[in-house]
């Protein structure tokens, strides 16, 4: 017997699946903050019924941890990632970091500032993001360290480097890239006490499609 079909080409009886909810969630918690990510608005902007939902959470409280894990996965990651990439020298591995945050490079600014804003309405979240941010944090002293820094002065340029690009994402400074490309050896400088080479600015530049 052949199966029914909805106008949406989708079987009736589809429930939709986990990520096709948690993407919802995600899209309506950029949009509109965290009171949005609600079951019954979550169905019927994916036009489903809201019993469909509980075949992948058990709770809305499931699908907020989902989203608080997805920003782990999402920005935590690449800079712990990068912070760990090989580097001949530290503005070489400075610019690496730097890349993660610029267009393309994994972290979602928008998705970083919005649950910064859950955090000033949970006192949970905002404990989930300090603890987050000093696991960041450590990943940028290990790296500064590990090209011989002192960890005092490791600890000072880590959290210059961070909270200057937290700084972008909290104020949503809207600057053209080529701008911003022209400011990034003085930036590197500034962080590391010494600026690139051509070449690592030419290998930057070309990581990041401005080559």
């Amino acid at each position: 017997m052949s199966e029914a079909f909805n106008i949406d080409g989708k079987s009736k009886g589809w429930r939709g699946s986990r990520e096709v909810w948690l993407a919802a969630a995600r899209e309506a918690f950029l949009d509109s903050g965290i009171d949005a990510v609600k079951i019954q608005p979550l169905a019927n902007r994916l036009g489903l019924s809201r019993t469909s939902f509980y075949w992948f959470f058990e709770d809305r409280d499931a699908v907020l941890q989902a989203l608080l894990d997805d920003w782990e996965e999402t920005n935590t990651k690449p800079i712990i990632q990068a912070s760990e990439a090989f580097a001949e020298t530290i503005s070489e591995a400075v610019l690496t970091m730097i890349a993660v945050f610029l267009p393309g490079g994994g972290f979602e600014n928008k998705l970083d500032l919005a649950i910064r804003g859950w955090a000033h309405q949970s006192d949970t979240v905002a404990a989930l993001v300090n603890a987050t941010d000093e696991i960041r944090l450590s990943a940028l002293r290990a790296m500064f360290e590990r090209f011989d820094y002192r960890p005092d002065e490791a600890d000072v340029r880590a959290r210059t480097m961070y909270l200057v690009q937290i700084g972008y994402i909290s104020m949503q400074v809207q600057e053209d890239l080529d701008l911003r490309l022209t400011r990034i050896p003085n930036y590197v400088k500034t962080f590391t006490g010494q600026g690139p080479t051509q070449s690592e600015m030419d290998r930057f530049r070309a990581r990041v499609g401005k080559g």
